[in-house]
C-alpha cells in the first residue's frame, strides 16, 4: 500500500517546481470548474432554457481550436513554456473579471458571454500543449505518465469541489460571484509559475525555430509515419466529437429531462468528477501509460454512456456519471502520456498540439449537433447516438492497434533471423 501511494505521488515528492505548479492548480482549477459550470447556467437563465443556445456557447468556446490548433503545438515548440503559460493564465484572469463586472451589473447578453467564451477559447489553444510542455520539462520523461495522471487527478478534483461550489453560490447570490472567485484564483498559479527555478527544469533538445507552416508539416507528417499515434488520435476524435459533450449536454439533463435545478448540475458534474479523479489516481499508480488501459477506459466511458441514455432518477444518473469519469480519464490520461512519451524533443509541441487539436478542434460540430440532438430527441437521442458511435469507435481502434504490434512483432523477428546467421558466420 505504501509503496502504490509513494508511486502515485512520485513527481510531487521528487520536483520542487512541480509542486509549485500543482499547487497554484489546486486554486485556479477549482475556480474553473466554478466559472464552466456558472457560464452554462447563465446561458440558460439568458436564453430562456434554450438547449440549441447552450450548444452556440460550446461552439463559441471551441471554434478558436478549430481555426487555430493545427498551429499550437509549432509556435509552443517556438517559445518558452514556462513564459507561455504566464501570459496565457494572466490573460484569462483578466476575461474572468470581464465576465464578473457584466454578471454582477447586470448588463450582460447571451452575445457577450460568448464572445468572452471565445476569446478565452482562444487562449486555450495555446494555454493546454503550453501547459503539456511545462510538466515535459518540471518532470521529465521517467515522470511524464504520472505527472500528467496527477495533472487530470487535480483537474477532476477540481470537478467535483468547483460544481458543488458553484452550484450553491448560484444559488444562493447568483451567477456573478463565481466569475469574481475565479478571477481572484488565477493568483494562486501565477505566483507558483514565477516561483520556479528555471536551473531545475529538465534539460531537452533544441532544434533550428520552425517556421509556422513548415513546422505543422512536420508534425503531421511524424504523425501519418505512425500508425499507432494516428489510431490514438483517430479515437480521441470521435469520442470528443460525439461523446464527451458533458458541457452541452449535462445542464440539460439536469434541467429538462431530471427536472433539477443548480443544484442538480452542479452534483451531477462532480459525481462525474469524482469518478474522474479516481481513474486519474488509478492512471497515476501505472508504472507506465499503455494502449491498453487507454482502450479499456475507453470502452467503460461509452458503455456508462449508452446507459445513461434512458435514466429518467437523478441517483442512476449520478452513478452511471461516476463510472464515466472513471473511464474518461484512465482514456485521456493514457493517450495523452503515450503520444508524449513516444514523440522526439523536438516534436513534443507539435504532437501534443496535435492531441488537443483532436480533442477539442471538432467542439463546434459537437456542439452544435447534441444541442441539436436534445432540441430534437432530449438527452436520451445525444446520449445513445454519440455513445453508439463512441463504442464502434474504440473496437476499430482496438484492432488497429492490434494489427499495428503484431506487425511491429513480425518485424522485429525477421530482424532477429537475420542477426543469427551473421553471428554464426
Amino acid at each position: 500500500m505504501t509503496r502504490t501511494f509513494r508511486r502515485t505521488f512520485s513527481s510531487l515528492r521528487r520536483y520542487r517546481n512541480y509542486r509549485y505548479f500543482f499547487a497554484g492548480q489546486v486554486v485556479s482549477q477549482t475556480g474553473t470548474w466554478m466559472q464552466r459550470i456558472a457560464q452554462a447556467w447563465f446561458i440558460l437563465q439568458l436564453t430562456h432554457n434554450s438547449p440549441v443556445a447552450v450548444g452556440v456557447l460550446a461552439v463559441a468556446q471551441f471554434l478558436p481550436f478549430t481555426l487555430l490548433g493545427l498551429f499550437a503545438g509549432t509556435i509552443v515548440d517556438r517559445v518558452d513554456a514556462r513564459r507561455a503559460v504566464i501570459v496565457t493564465q494572466f490573460a484569462q484572469m483578466v476575461l474572468a473579471s470581464a465576465m464578473a463586472a457584466i454578471a454582477l451589473a447586470g448588463v450582460a447578453h447571451p452575445w457577450h458571454v460568448y464572445a468572452i467564451a471565445a476569446l478565452n477559447g482562444a487562449l486555450l489553444v495555446f494555454d493546454a500543449p503550453s501547459r503539456q510542455a511545462l510538466t515535459y520539462r518540471m518532470v521529465g520523461p521517467d515522470e511524464l505518465s504520472n505527472a500528467v495522471a496527477l495533472n487530470s487527478s487535480l483537474f477532476n478534483a477540481a470537478r467535483i469541489f468547483g460544481p458543488s461550489v458553484a452550484g450553491v453560490v448560484v444559488f444562493a447570490v447568483g451567477v456573478g460571484w463565481c466569475f469574481a472567485v475565479n478571477a481572484a484564483s488565477f493568483v494562486a498559479v501565477l505566483a507558483g509559475l514565477l516561483a520556479m527555478r528555471e536551473s531545475e527544469f529538465h534539460p531537452i533538445v533544441r532544434t533550428a525555430r520552425p517556421s509556422l507552416l513548415r513546422g505543422t508539416r512536420e508534425g503531421l507528417a511524424y504523425v501519418r509515419r505512425r500508425p499507432d499515434m494516428l489510431a490514438v488520435l483517430l479515437l480521441v476524435v470521435v469520442l470528443s466529437t460525439f461523446c464527451f459533450n458533458f458541457n452541452v449536454i449535462l445542464p440539460v439533463l439536469a434541467k429538462t429531462t431530471l427536472h433539477g435545478n443548480s443544484m442538480t448540475f452542479g452534483v451531477l458534474s462532480a459525481l462525474f468528477g469524482a469518478g474522474a479523479l479516481a481513474g486519474a489516481l488509478t492512471a497515476a499508480a501505472q508504472r507506465r501509460a499503455t494502449m491498453s488501459a487507454m482502450l479499456a477506459g475507453g470502452f467503460v466511458f461509452t458503455a456508462m454512456e449508452l446507459l445513461l441514455a434512458p435514466a429518467h432518477s437523478t441517483l442512476f444518473a449520478g452513478l452511471l456519471l461516476l463510472a464515466c469519469g472513471f473511464g474518461f480519464t484512465v482514456w485521456t490520461s493514457n493517450s495523452n502520456s503515450s503520444l508524449q512519451l513516444e514523440a522526439p524533443d523536438h516534436l513534443r509541441g507539435r504532437v501534443v498540439g496535435l492531441y488537443f487539436y483532436a480533442f477539442n478542434g471538432s467542439g463546434p460540430l459537437g456542439g452544435i449537433l447534441v444541442g441539436w440532438l436534445c432540441a430534437r430527441g432530449g438527452t436520451e437521442l445525444a446520449l445513445a447516438l454519440g455513445a453508439s458511435l463512441g463504442l464502434v469507435a474504440t473496437a476499430l481502434a482496438a484492432a488497429r492497434l492490434r494489427a499495428v504490434r503484431r506487425s511491429a512483432e513480425a518485424v522485429d523477428e525477421q530482424r532477429l533471423e537475420r542477426r543469427e546467421p551473421a553471428r554464426a558466420a
